[in-house]
């Protein structure tokens, strides 16, 4: 889409305006005009792993769910449990529907006693909420969308810490991973800072009030000019979130794909004292042995392997490509793939890239630590 084209069925962030002002290029993605990139992907990727990396990420959804059944009511919608989740912490989770395929991840924080705040991907976050408040029915709480009242950044990067200090006077050194506080930022009331991130690399997510997204993101700009501070679209997101192996819903994880498949076993927790909604369908794959999985790996080729791919072990079609990306830290290409078991435990397979046949070096571990 050409700078400054209106579609009227794709939305924009309160800050769409500041990222025309400052260059970036626009693209559709998820419903809504978003930038992709405002100097090259590269630069941009190489900004968050160095020094620091601004991006807008205020198509994310938000909800907050209230009331004296909350903690309940989120042990059984969530994978994860949020009984022992104290006020001012944060947990990743997976909502799964009853035959265990994932409705959403989400990012859940602990506001109060009975009150708890989640972060929704951005294509979701309609479908979210008013799944949420269908298995709502039965419990004391109510579930609110806040999506039109926030904008988020995230700032993200090794100085990350040290240029958004000088916005606020919240001790940031005492929030901890996955860990959040209240407070102002830029002059801005109202707004949580969390640190967290998708990236790979230290930073902080920043909720706030949507009247004041273009006074912090500007003031954030500011205080990192002379720190190396780059805006960043969405191209080093992907690339960036690839290299630590984290999930993009729909492509890693998605409604035919369970928590399990996707090696998310670690925020499933089956013990809980009450069952989740999708632990029985869970519970048998764990059971019975999964169908497919997914696994990470890179290319010793300069092609990259799109999504959608073929991934073959001998001649036979085993699986297909999820996500794939050039990784600027690497310098070659890595990737994603869901891979039918037990092929996907074998050593030599390939993925077809154009009619050609190209070793998949799988890998255990994050590309980047």
């Amino acid at each position: 889409m050409l700078k400054g084209m209106i579609d009227p069925l794709l939305q924009r962030t309160p800050l769409y305006d500041f990222h025309v002002r400052h260059g970036a290029r626009i693209v559709p993605f998820s419903g809504w005009e978003m930038p992709v990139q405002y100097s090259t992907i590269i630069e941009e990727h190489f900004a968050v792993r160095q020094q620091a990396g601004l991006f807008d990420v205020s198509h994310m959804g938000e909800a907050r769910v209230i009331g004296p059944d909350v903690v309940r009511f989120l042990d059984y919608v969530m994978t994860n449990t949020y009984s022992p989740l104290k006020v001012g912490q944060a947990k990743y989770t997976l909502m799964c529907q009853p035959d265990g395929g994932c409705v959403d991840d989400v990012i859940v924080y602990r506001m109060g006693a009975e009150e708890f705040f989640i972060c929704l991907n951005a294509g979701n976050a309609a479908k979210d909420i008013e799944w949420l408040r269908e298995q709502a029915k039965g419990f004391a709480v109510t579930v609110a969308d806040e999506c039109k009242l926030w904008a988020q950044l995230a700032i993200q990067g090794p100085k990350a810490e040290g240029i958004l200090a000088k916005l606020t006077a919240t001790p940031l050194g005492e929030i901890k991973r996955f860990c959040f506080a209240q407070g102002t930022v830029a002059g801005v009331d109202g707004c949580i800072i969390s640190r967290t991130g998708y990236t790979g690399s230290p930073g902080f997510e920043v909720y706030i009030p949507a009247a004041g997204a273009e006074t912090v993101a500007e003031a954030m700009l500011a205080a990192g000019k002379d720190e190396g501070l780059k805006l960043a679209g969405l191209g080093a997101r992907d690339s960036l979130r690839l290299e630590a192996c984290y999930p993009l819903y729909g492509h890693e994880i998605s409604e035919v794909i369970s928590p399990l498949q996707a090696g998310l076993d670690w925020v499933v927790k089956f013990g809980k004292t009450e069952q989740f909604l999708g632990q029985p369908a869970l519970n048998e794959q764990r059971a019975g042995g999964l169908p497919s999985k997914i696994i990470f790996f890179k290319l010793e080729d300069r092609r990259i392997a799109r999504t959608g791919a073929t991934v073959f072990a001998g001649d036979s079609a085993v699986g297909e490509v999820r996500s794939g990306t050039f990784s600027p830290c690497l310098s070659q290409p890595i990737g994603s793939a869901l891979v039918r078991i037990p092929e996907a435990e074998q050593p030599n397979l390939t993925v077809d890239i154009r009619g050609t046949r190209i070793p998949l070096m799988v890998v255990s571990e994050p590309f980047f630590k």
